[in-house]
């Protein structure tokens, strides 16, 4: 385990003020994009917004996945793809189905979801024209991409960060339901739930078989992610309930099987979980870091003044793909 370098400033020392800063006070400016729709084997699709000039098979392409009921425009995505730009560098941000607009299955995303992400990865390997691919994912998209890591890697990647990645699933799941923490689990339980609505409304205009899927699913008095994930992701997906779900896709317990070099960036004050979830160092594999923060809160980071707030994620984005990049050259060249 290695310290990591973000200092929290005195103001912002809190971890509910460095995780609501982002989403609550943080402005972001209109970003130009370039939307790919990529088809599914299912006949759903997943959308992808490209920032920076088009790969070209010498500058490395950062792959980015967003957190539980994200998206391509949460402020972190953005951003991070402002800086690559900056720096000329070519960035892909993957909505999850649904993210953005409802999809054309009942299907979505979950913490252990990796054959849409693996889909993701091999596109973008392709498009990348030899160039290194690199991945950072965040909170629950960071679960997902160390999942696949650790099952599914395909050697298309030339390194992985992981933001706030909720190792133990339930872990995460006890403690939102103590404290202000509640706070932020009403908020995504509502907003999963507000998505669901909207996909089967969607679904009986376009798919009405998948549309009785949802219909189907009990979500009457959801309170807590174990009811949540008990009767909406496990039916989905397969599980025998939420504690079935949290055994098999909690990523903690599956870092000593990464080969590919990752660095994972947890905050010892994160409010989605606790201090018992962080990993030892025996149970990481030689290609994995640990950093931990002791400030941060769950994907906030934030330094500087009141005034002028500065987004340390955005800056160890830069310094993870020149470490991990094999073209070095590249990066310096593009960097300027």
């Amino acid at each position: 385990m290695t310290p990591a370098a973000f200092r929290a400033p005195w103001w912002a020392r809190s971890p509910h003020l460095q995780t609501l800063w982002g989403p609550l006070l943080r402005r972001t400016k209109a970003l130009s994009r370039r939307r790919e729709t990529l088809p599914l084997a299912d006949g759903d699709h997943l959308l992808l917004d490209w920032c920076g000039p088009a790969p070209d098979g010498q500058r490395p392409v950062l792959l980015l996945q967003h957190g539980l009921s994200g998206s391509s425009d949460s402020h972190y995505i953005i951003g991070i793809q402002r800086r690559l730009l900056a720096l000329g560098l070519p960035s892909v941000a993957a909505n999850g189905r649904g993210a953005l607009v409802p999809n054309d299955t009942a299907r979505s995303y979950h913490a252990g979801e990796i054959d849409d992400l693996d889909t993701v990865i091999r596109h973008v390997h392709e498009r990348a024209k030899g160039a290194p691919v690199l991945a950072l994912g965040v909170s629950l998209g960071a679960s997902r991409l160390l999942n696949w890591l650790a099952q599914a890697d395909s050697g298309k990647l030339a390194g992985a960060l992981a933001i706030c990645a909720p190792l133990q699933l339930a872990n995460s799941a006890d403690h939102m339901d103590q404290g202000l923490s509640r706070i932020y689990r009403n908020h995504l339980i509502k907003a999963l739930l507000a998505t669901l609505d909207a996909q089967e409304r969607h679904l009986n205009k376009v798919n009405p078989e998948q549309a009785a899927i949802l219909a189907g699913l009990d979500r009457t008095g959801i309170r807590s992610f174990w009811d949540f994930d008990g009767r909406i992701v496990a039916p989905l997906y397969g599980f025998r309930d939420a504690a079935d779900y949290y055994a098999q896709c909690s990523a903690g317990a599956r870092l000593g099987a990464i080969g590919t070099p990752t660095w994972l960036l947890q905050a010892r004050d994160d409010p989605f979980m606790t201090e018992a979830s962080l990993p030892r160092q025996q149970d990481l594999s030689d290609a994995v870091m640990l950093e931990v923060a002791e400030h941060g809160g769950h994907v906030g980071f934030v330094q500087g003044s009141i005034r002028r707030p500065h987004y340390w994620l955005e800056e160890r984005a830069e310094v993870f793909i020149r470490a991990f990049s094999s073209n070095q050259q590249s990066v310096s060249t593009a960097a300027g």
